[in-house]
């Protein structure tokens, strides 16, 4: 007793008791540690933390939290003849995402991040179905049967003469009166190892619209973990027709209803285009782009020489032949086209199996509700499609679908971040 009295007395049990516990500490942070990795605070972490990086760039030493590819589908309104209309969210390992709606199998979403991480929608949409029931822009939709004008409305096939639906004046645009972007589609998901999607599919009777033949009409959009959002479509008709189909998405890379698009920087691939006429229809020309306004081969900002392109409403509208695909070159798609916005650091490049894009910076939009109030040049359009009016030129590749046959066609839109802003080279004046 007495032994232990004068140990306490010395101070000797307080030392002990706290070697007990630092060493039970001890053995706590290092079966903490085994489990959770590391805790690296160097400069340099700290430093990549502050740098504004891609949303998919990993660290060395951190770890993004990790976020679920999936799916998820709910429902976005009711038409006012009571059909429903479904809504599908797409989300990839990345965060990326689209959203789109089985009315007019239309895109109404696309986030990505800024160069600072910040995801925002870039393509413009209507807030909700009565929106959409009222719109005239096309906002994010399938455009079948025949994107784009067909002069006066008429095409003939096969010795016989089709007068379709005019509505654009005399002339028709985007598949007429009741387009495929005001009709129901049916979604089914689409979900694999690497990519997230919907495969909508529509049938168009014949004599729809004026047109030819049975059409059934498969697109399928997906997303995948290399920040890729791919529009596959297919098509096949019982009777000879013709078929040219496209997504129209309006994009602005700073951010949906962030404002003008003129300073975009544009790379076009292609050394011709299709003049167009006072009505927009192409003359069945192919010229040059050669000192021209329409010459985008070396990156040009959007706003450079839009008011010279000669057309009302100022901008662009016109179709471009992509240059062809290098001879050896084993894949059937080609770069058409590349944007950035030096503001957000965001770039789109898209390549194609088509042979034509049109170029359209949102003249027509005039902030009412057909335009989703939105005004004008608030967004482009980079319409992978068949040249405009072939139907009605020769010299133009044929849009003929043959019953036994299948349509198809691939665009891919790759979505990547710019760290610094670049400016792009002084362009040489027109003469």
């Amino acid at each position: 007793m007495f032994f232990w009295r004068r140990w306490l007395e010395k101070g000797v049990g307080m030392r002990l008791g706290f070697c007990l516990s630092a060493f039970v500490f001890g053995c706590f942070m290092t079966v903490y540690m085994r489990a959770n990795g590391p805790s690296d605070v160097s400069a340099e972490n700290v430093q990549a933390v502050k740098q504004p990086v891609a949303a998919n760039q990993v660290f060395e030493n951190f770890q993004k939290p990790p976020v679920q590819m999936k799916i998820v589908k709910g429902t976005y309104g009711t038409t006012k003849n009571g059909q429903e209309i479904h809504e599908y969210v797409c989300t990839n390992l990345n965060g990326y995402s689209f959203d789109v709606i089985t009315y007019g199998a239309s895109v109404t979403a696309v986030r990505v991040p800024d160069r600072n991480g910040r995801f925002e929608n870039i393509t413009l949409s209507c807030s909700d179905i009565e929106g959409y029931e009222a719109c005239t822009s096309y906002f994010g939709a399938t455009e079948v049967r025949y994107c784009n004008r067909i002069a006066k409305g008429k095409f003939t096939l096969e010795s016989k003469e089709h007068q379709l639906a005019a509505n654009k004046g005399e002339n028709h645009l985007h598949g007429g009166k009741i387009g495929f972007d005001k009709h129901v589609w049916t979604g089914e998901e689409l979900l694999t190892a690497d990519k997230v999607g919907v495969r909508l599919k529509l049938v168009s009777e014949d004599g729809d619209e004026g047109y030819p033949g049975k059409l059934e009409v498969t697109v399928d959009y997906t997303l995948n973990n290399d920040n890729e959002l791919t529009v596959d479509f297919t098509a096949t008709t019982d009777k000879p027709t013709h078929v040219n189909l496209t997504n129209h998405n309006y994009w602005n890379l700073c951010g949906a209803g962030s404002g003008s698009i003129m300073d975009h920087v544009l790379h076009i691939n292609a050394d011709e285009y299709t003049p167009a006429d006072e009505g927009l229809l192409s003359t069945g020309e192919i010229a040059t782009v050669e000192a021209t306004p329409f010459d985008f081969r070396n990156p040009t900002r959007v706003g450079e020489r839009h008011d010279k392109t000669g057309i009302d409403p100022v901008g662009y509208d016109h179709d471009y032949v992509i240059n062809a695909k290098t001879e050896g070159e084993e894949s059937d798609m080609v770069l058409a086209a590349s944007v950035f916005c030096p503001k957000s650091g965001r770039k789109m490049e898209i390549t194609t199996t088509q042979s034509g894009i049109q170029f359209y910076t949102g003249n027509f939009l005039n902030g009412q509700p057909g335009s989703g109030g939105f005004n004008q040049h608030g967004a482009f359009c980079l319409e992978t499609q068949r040249l405009t009016d072939a139907s009605n030129h020769e010299n133009f590749p044929s849009t003929v679908l043959q019953p036994g046959e299948t349509y198809r066609q691939t665009t891919t839109h790759k979505f990547s971040i710019e760290k610094k802003a670049v400016q792009p080279p002084t362009e040489q004046r027109l003469k």
